[in-house]
């Protein structure tokens, strides 16, 4: 137990010693900005022709009312999105900087098990995940406020946040095969297209059909407002998930036992 909180606090101190924990803070400031001025270009078609291309895309999309009930269900949908991308980028980084920095040799030569060590950096990356997951809501409620939206209640504020855990639950399990993949290529580069092929992936088999069967569609199925046609998933797409995320921490926990680390 004394080794985990060892290689923790490690990992903890890493991220705070970079730049890459306050780039990624503001990226995931920054969305729901944006999905908040979607909205108020919603609420307020009248200004669009005066914010250029932005107004314009705003203005063909279509979100139902300007309520709180939309606006908490685009950032859900926006999410499982965006955390596909950054929950990627967090792990691809945690696990690819010990050989772009050269220092696994280091770890490895360490008397802590190879486990811990996994172990260590998964839940660091779940911490990290939460926190992010976090800032979005917060700061994409505190932007539906400043925009005044209508249908505040606690019911749907409760009944859409719940949902959206959920989605960044499910969205951190998808986060292990990537994690394999940092370790297999030893680079940030296989596991970032890795990251950028699963969400094209999982673009196209929503439009298919087949996306409650392709675990990187999962969370954006799962976000999508309960009745939507075609987003509809059973216990075999949790099952399906749950085995990918499973595959994903065996292969990397595999890889960092068995492989050897030049």
């Amino acid at each position: 137990m004394k080794s985990i909180i060892v290689t923790l606090g490690v990992e903890i101190l890493k991220i705070r010693k970079s730049k890459v924990f306050l780039m990624v803070f503001i990226f995931f400031a920054f969305i729901p900005c944006m999905m908040g001025l979607l909205m108020f270009v919603q609420k307020y078609p009248e200004i669009s022709g005066k914010l250029g291309m932005i107004g314009t895309k705003a203005s063909m999309l279509r979100f139902g009312e300007a309520n709180w009930q939309n606006y908490l269900n685009l950032l859900n949908q926006s999410f499982a999105a965006i955390g596909l991308i950054g929950f990627g980028f967090i792990t691809t980084w945690i696990f690819g900087r010990e050989y772009s920095d050269n220092t696994v040799k280091d770890i490895l030569s360490l008397p802590i098990s190879r486990t811990k060590i996994v172990v260590s950096k998964f839940v660091v990356i779940v911490l990290w995940s939460l926190v992010l997951s976090v800032v979005f809501l917060t700061v994409g409620i505190l932007i539906g406020q400043a925009i005044g939206l209508s249908g505040w209640s606690q019911t749907i504020v409760s009944s859409c946040s719940f949902s959206y855990f959920i989605v960044t639950f499910l969205t951190i399990l998808l986060c292990t095969p990537v994690a394999f993949f940092a370790c297999y290529s030893r680079s940030f580069l296989l596991p970032l297209g890795f990251v950028i092929l699963t969400l094209l992936i999982a673009n196209f088999t929503g439009l298919v059909g087949l996306g409650p069967y392709f675990p990187w569609a999962i969370p954006g199925i799962y976000s999508t407002p309960a009745g939507t046609e075609g987003m509809h998933l059973g216990i075999l797409s949790y099952i399906i998930l749950f085995t990918t995320s499973i595959l994903g921490f065996i292969g990397t926990w595999s890889f960092w036992l068995f492989a050897d680390q030049k």
